[in-house]
Order: C-alpha cells, then sequence, then structure tokens
C-alpha cells in the first residue's frame, strides 16, 4: 500500500451504499471527482493512495486517489477511481476537511465478499466491527 493517505467524512452518508449513490451522476472518464477549495500540501504523495471515508465515525471504505487538478474557479478537484473498496472497519472520529494517514496506519481491505459489507445497514457495520468481526 502506498505511504500516504488522507481520511474525510462521507458528511451525509450513513452507508457505503449512500457513498455510491452520490458519486454515481459524477463518474466520467472511468473516474469520479470531488472538489476541495485547498489542494492538500502533500498531494504529489497522494497519487496513487487512498481516501478513506468516515462514516459514523469509522473509516469503512477507500477510493484510490488518481490525481488531482484544478477547476476553472480556482477549487481543486481530487480524482479517484470509482471502486468503493470495503475496509476492516476503525473508529475515527469526524474532522472538517481531510487529515493526512500514513500507510502503516492504514487499515487493511476487507477479504470477505465486498458486496455483502458494502450493504449492510450501518448500525450492523458498527456492531460487527466493535466485536472484531469485520
Amino acid at each position: 500500500m502506498p505511504s500516504l493517505h488522507i481520511t474525510k467524512p462521507a458528511v451525509g452518508c450513513d452507508s457505503i451504499a449512500r457513498i455510491r449513490e452520490r458519486q454515481a451522476p459524477r463518474i466520467a472518464d472511468g473516474e469520479v471527482t470531488i472538489t476541495t477549495r485547498y489542494r492538500p500540501t502533500r498531494f504529489e504523495e497522494l497519487i496513487g493512495g487512498s481516501i478513506f471515508w468516515i462514516i459514523k465515525h469509522r473509516l469503512v471504505v477507500r477510493q484510490r486517489i488518481v490525481g488531482f487538478a484544478e477547476s476553472d474557479d480556482g477549487r481543486w478537484n481530487i480524482r479517484l477511481d470509482p471502486k468503493l473498496i470495503p475496509v476492516r472497519t476503525r473508529p475515527k472520529r469526524a474532522h472538517q476537511g481531510w487529515r493526512y494517514l500514513k500507510g502503516k496506519d492504514a487499515p487493511k481491505d476487507f477479504d470477505g465478499d465486498e458486496d455483502q459489507i458494502a450493504e449492510m445497514p450501518p448500525q450492523m457495520l458498527n456492531d460487527l466491527a466493535k466485536l472484531g468481526l469485520v
């Protein structure tokens, strides 16, 4: 796994399925973009890394970062692979913006049936994570 990633709260999303629904209309040319006001200082190190999404105070899913592009209005687009990869959940407090996450500290990918975990109700996923089962 690359050496640097970022974490970001999935504001308004209570499940992996909701992130997928929200991003679906923005998929173009095999990428999905999210917009941010400022480009991360260490953006070059993030290319090839992932953005780990926080849902209900847990890191639950990641997307690979393809690159960064400045938009016409001066904001920045983070270009992401549209594939959502469930990870072994880990507690993470919500925060504003993004936070860096070192590769050695990143949760490992979920090694089960990805579709099943993506469709689990958030509370069930949270309960199973507390028990160390996902």
